[in-house]
């Protein structure tokens, strides 16, 4: 396996990203095509199209909803535990301060680094994609949703 790094760390899930959500698309691209070009069944083409605009908007919206609220919600504990960890101090005035953007792009760095990219967050507002970019040893959440 090829280790993690900032140009390949993003995820899909095959199911939904390529056979799903692309069936949803074609059958969205033929109930328009169709409401133009099928004037008899106009309007049951037109509601086809919406239930089906509906659904895709809905598939889109659920998935991601759940899965990344609950995915930022164990990213910012990762983030109080490990400053626990390192300074023996809790974060909570540290992680009032840096937006969720910093906070999760200091997980994939180790601890030395870690120090580094969170002084910079805090003290220069380094932007969560700088901080991504600037880790020399990146280390990898393979268990991301």
């Amino acid at each position: 396996m090829e280790s993690q790094n900032y140009k390949n760390h993003r995820k899909f899930y095959p199911p939904h990203h390529f056979i799903y959500l692309p069936l949803l698309m074609v059958l969205q691209i033929f109930g328009i095509y169709k409401t133009f070009n099928d004037e008899s069944h106009e309007l049951i083409w037109i509601l086809f199209s919406v239930v089906v605009f509906l659904i895709l908007y809905l598939a889109i919206m659920v998935r991601q909803h759940y899965a990344l609220g609950l995915q930022n919600r164990m990213v910012r504990l990762e983030f109080k535990q490990r400053y626990f960890e390192i300074f023996q101090l809790r974060s909570d005035e540290v992680e009032s301060k840096l937006t969720f953007d910093q906070i999760a792009a200091l997980r994939f760095a180790y601890d030395d680094e870690f120090k580094t990219f969170l002084e910079k967050a805090l003290k220069e507002n380094m932007k969560g994609n700088e901080i991504k970019k600037s880790i020399i040893k990146w280390k990898a959440d393979l268990h991301r949703v």
